[in-house]
């Protein structure tokens, strides 16, 4: 399992999302990618992300999953990630 994490350097609920992971990372095992939608316009365009943040948590074969668009608190996170 894999988690993209998409965001931009001017969106505030994307800064709130990095700090609640920040936060919470002695419990999450999940690998985390962030995406600076700014900057890879081709992989936003692929994953089909049209705002942020949005999280995408692929499986081990790079298979979508699920995905979140919007802030998630500590708990809802841990949740969609099923640790």
């Amino acid at each position: 399992m894999k988690l993209l994490k998409f965001y931009a350097e001017w969106c505030g609920p994307c800064k709130m999302q990095s700090q609640i992971i920040k936060n919470a990372s002695d419990k999450i095992k999940t690998p985390i990618e962030n995406v600076d939608i700014d900057n890879n316009i081709m992989m936003s365009v692929e994953y089909q992300v049209r705002s942020v943040p949005t999280l995408v948590l692929l499986d081990d074969n790079g298979v979508e999953v699920k995905r979140q668009t919007g802030l998630l608190r500590e708990k809802e996170l841990l949740e969609f990630l099923g640790e």
